[in-house]
């Protein structure tokens, strides 16, 4: 049996089904990766802190005074 033997509306059926498991992977997915994103972005945004930079000792002298 091929492809070409199944009914075209049979195909779409499992077309439709096909992509509701892959929506409902992607509804469950999702939520992890923007967690991981979130986690992501805090620590770029703590990492440029002026006091983090401060204890790297990335900010200048004179950029301190200020």
């Amino acid at each position: 049996m091929t492809l070409d033997d199944i009914p075209v509306g049979a195909k779409h059926l499992i077309d439709a089904f096909s992509l509701t498991a892959l929506l409902g992977t992607l509804v469950n997915i999702l939520p992890h990766i923007a967690t991981g994103l979130t986690v992501i972005w805090s620590i770029i945004r703590i990492y440029e802190t002026d006091t983090v930079q401060q204890l790297l000792g990335r900010v200048a002298e004179e950029e301190r005074d200020v």
